[in-house]
């Protein structure tokens, strides 16, 4: 029975490592494609939107849900909380 605990743990640990490994390839494949793109953004509060405008490049992202970019319209650093949609154009191929 120990002998099953420890293959189970093993197991684990294993597939915890391949997981996420998946999402820091994904997530280095999508800062390459989409990086410096601008992106179209809408942010809501309380389902009532707040923000709605594009950004000149990179959007980036912290640990607390907090988006930050430059703003297109007004070229001033903004940084928003909220439920943001952030939708950026298809690259050119």
């Amino acid at each position: 029975m120990k002998a099953l605990a420890i293959t189970v743990t093993a197991i684990a640990i294993a597939l915890t490592g391949a997981l996420s490994a998946c999402t820091d390839s994904k997530r280095a494949r999508n800062d390459a494609t989409w990086g410096d793109k601008p992106a179209d953004i809408t942010c809501w509060t309380y389902g009532v939107e707040n923000f709605k405008g594009r950004s000149t490049s990179k959007v980036e992202y912290d640990d607390g849900g907090r988006i930050s970019f430059v703003d297109a319209a007004n070229n001033r650093y903004t940084t928003i909380d909220g439920d943001c949609r952030v939708v950026y154009t298809q690259p050119s191929t």
